[in-house]
């Protein structure tokens, strides 16, 4: 079992940022890859980024890719997701997940992002 708590979201003007963080509890965390979703009212959940157990090796949707960073410190259990030159199209619930047998198979409860125009 892994427990995932999401913080970091808020209100922030367009072209500003944002740091998303996510605490795991659990399993061993630098066993699994972690990844970051969103929702928009709406609209299905979109994959945004992911990051494998090393740290090293990151994937980007495109339509973040040079905006946001995914990070882990695997000494603190908790992934991170850097936001800079928000939209408004990134206002959204994130939500961070933990890739374990092949499917992302545990969630956090999501934290709510609103980028004002």
């Amino acid at each position: 079992q892994v427990q995932l708590v999401e913080s970091g979201g808020g209100l922030v003007q367009a072209g500003g940022s944002l740091r998303l963080s996510c605490a795991a509890s659990g399993r061993t965390f630098s066993s699994y890859v972690m990844g970051w979703f969103r929702q928009a009212p709406g609209k299905e959940r979109e994959f945004v980024a992911r990051i494998k157990e090393n740290g090293f090796n990151t994937y980007y949707a495109d339509s973040v890719k040079g905006r946001f960073t995914i990070s882990r410190d695997n000494a603190k259990n908790t992934v991170y997701l850097q936001m800079t030159s928000l939209k408004p199209e990134d206002t959204a619930v994130y939500y961070c997940a933990a890739k374990i047998g092949g499917s992302y198979q545990y969630w956090g409860q999501g934290t709510q992002v609103t980028v004002s125009s």
